[in-house]
Formats: C-alpha cells, sequence, structure tokens
C-alpha cells in the first residue's frame, strides 16, 4: 500500500503562504526589469530582488488597520501589504487604472484601501510621516500600529534621529524597520557610518530594537510579531534592523562597481525563497509538483496584472490639470 505522503500542519500552511507570497514579488519585479528594458515602464525603477523575507514577514505582524509607510523600493511591501498586482503594474504603466491613476509610477506607489502610504522617493522621508500618523493614532485613542521602511542609508539622516527622539520622548506606536542592504545607493556602511550595528542605535533614544537575519522570512515574522505586540501595547515606539542583501543594482541605471560579483554570489546563497522552500521540502510540507504548481499560479498572476496594465488606458491632456491647486498668474 503506497504511503500516504504527511499533510501540512498549520504554521507550515502559513509558512506556505509567505513562500508564495516572496515568490510573488520576486517573479513581479523580474517582469518589472524585462517591461523596463522595453521601455513599457519609464522613470526610475527599484527592485526588490533578495529583500524579500523583510516585507512578507513583516506584513505577516501586521493588521488591516496598521498603516505601512514605505520608500522607493516599494514594490514589494506593496504586494506584501495586499495592493493588487495589476493596479500596481498599471500604475507603473502610468495608466489609469494605476493605484495612483498613473501619477505616481514606481517610486510614489499608494493605495489608502490597505493603508499604504507610500512609496517616497526621498531618502528617510517615511521616517515622520510614520511618526505623524502614530501621533494621530494616540491622540484619538486608537490601538494601531504606523509601520515605517527604511534603508540603512536613512540611518544617516537627521529626520531618523529626530523620529527616533520624538517617538520615544512620547511614546508613540511606531515599528520602525530598517532594511540595511549594506549599501546606501552605492556607499558602503562601513565607510557612511561609524558605528555599523545599527540596532544599537535604539538604545541612544531608549527604543526597544534587535537585529534580525533579513534573509530568514520566518525570524522576520517571529521579530515582528514580538515588536508589534509591544508597540501596541502601549510600550512606544520598536526599531527593528533586518540585515539583508539586494541581488540586483541599485536601480536599473545602477553600473554597480560598488562590491564585486563573488559578493553577490555568496549572498544569493542565502536566498529567502530558496531557504524556505528547502525548509518545507525537509518537513515533507511541500513537494517538487507542489512548488511547480506554485510557479505556474505566480506566473499566471503575474501575466493577469501585466495583461491589465496593457489593456489600460492614458490620461487624457485635458485632465493634466485635474489635482493641481495652483494657477499660474502672469502680469
Amino acid at each position: 500500500m503506497k504511503k500516504k505522503p504527511p499533510q501540512p500542519t498549520t504554521d507550515q500552511e502559513h509558512w506556505i503562504r509567505l513562500l508564495r507570497q516572496m515568490l510573488l514579488i520576486r517573479r513581479f519585479e523580474e517582469k518589472c526589469a524585462e517591461l523596463y528594458s522595453a521601455t513599457k515602464i519609464r522613470g526610475f525603477l527599484h527592485l526588490y530582488i533578495g529583500e524579500e523575507a523583510v516585507s512578507v514577514g513583516v506584513m505577516a505582524a501586521l493588521t488591516p488597520v496598521d498603516a505601512v509607510v514605505a520608500t522607493y523600493r516599494e514594490h514589494g511591501q506593496a504586494l506584501a501589504r495586499g495592493v493588487s498586482p495589476g493596479a500596481l503594474m498599471a500604475e507603473m504603466y502610468g495608466k489609469q487604472e494605476g493605484c495612483c491613476r498613473g501619477r505616481g509610477g514606481s517610486m510614489h506607489i499608494f493605495d489608502a484601501a490597505t493603508r499604504f502610504y507610500g512609496g517616497n522617493a526621498i531618502v528617510g522621508g517615511s521616517i515622520p510621516l510614520a511618526v505623524g500618523l502614530a501621533l494621530a493614532d494616540k491622540m484619538q485613542g486608537r490601538q494601531r500600529v504606523s509601520c515605517c521602511f527604511f534603508g540603512d542609508g536613512a540611518v544617516a539622516e537627521g529626520a531618523f534621529h529626530e523620529s527616533m527622539n520624538i517617538a520615544s520622548l512620547w511614546k508613540l506606536p511606531v515599528l520602525f524597520v530598517c532594511e540595511n542592504n549594506l549599501y546606501a545607493m552605492g556607499s558602503a556602511l562601513r565607510y557612511t557610518q561609524a558605528v555599523t550595528d545599527l540596532a544599537a542605535k535604539g538604545a541612544g533614544y531608549a527604543v526597544q530594537s534587535e537585529a534580525v537575519d533579513g534573509m530568514d522570512v520566518l525570524a522576520v515574522e517571529s521579530a515582528a510579531r514580538k515588536a508589534v505586540d509591544s508597540v501596541r501595547g502601549g510600550n512606544g515606539p520598536c526599531f527593528l534592523e533586518c540585515r539583508t542583501y539586494r541581488f540586483r543594482a541599485h536601480s536599473m541605471f545602477d553600473a554597480e562597481l560598488y562590491r564585486t560579483k563573488e559578493e553577490v554570489e555568496e549572498w544569493k546563497k542565502r536566498d529567502p525563497i530558496l531557504q524556505l522552500s528547502a525548509s518545507l521540502r525537509a518537513q515533507e510540507a511541500l513537494a517538487d509538483a507542489d512548488f511547480e504548481q506554485m510557479e505556474s499560479e505566480v506566473a499566471r498572476e503575474v501575466d493577469d496584472a501585466i495583461a491589465f496594465a496593457e489593456a489600460g488606458t492614458w490620461e487624457p491632456v485635458d485632465d493634466l490639470t485635474r489635482f493641481v491647486y495652483s494657477e499660474r498668474r502672469t502680469g
């Protein structure tokens, strides 16, 4: 009699969902790179490939009432938050059916329905916005968490230090998530920060801080859940340093001369998708056929998003002054 394969446990089913989310982000962004090269997507494009475990792990700890403020490398966070792949792709195409009517593009994704407040092109720009949202929630007595993502480069910005300080003083419900990928654009962390242990900076503001392996989605989720529970419980802000790595260049314009190919290949061995899928296979919770089916489903979802964007409409020229609230005066 053929032995029946073990059935995934509840935890394993959750981990499979996390794997699928990371895979969707990866395949979506790989297609974005192709579409950018084909000039379907214009402007700037910053890919999240390699960092998927951070957004997926953190989002798993948040609730729909919480707010998320992100950086210009935000496609991963948007998808993990639940923004429609079709609306996201249409936005990058510049079509009216995009989540910002095509006016935001890759760097300015916004979706009120999921409380996803950017997409911010300014380094560190997400941080004070999250503090403002958290202050409003505290003043209104709402048990919400405002989560902001930012890179290691933003830690050098004054806005980071001012925001950490005021959030700590006022015990604001903010989760600060630093995606430390070791390079602020093309500047290595060791050349820009005297103290490269970024989690240690939280101590200077009496903020509960932790460093976590940003290539391990389960480790990120565990740390994020602990931090979110603390923040929601009224204990003030928390700071997570997620040590991760982007496999692609800073942007599509980046010649990537500041790091070696050997370094990139070494980090790819810690690919969060490969790590989790290997763990699930070892537990007999995921067979090769299951992963192939997941790949097929994700491919169809990405293809549908592209078809939606291709079928979208351009904003009429007559509407270009719509939402513009100032007039040019002459004379």
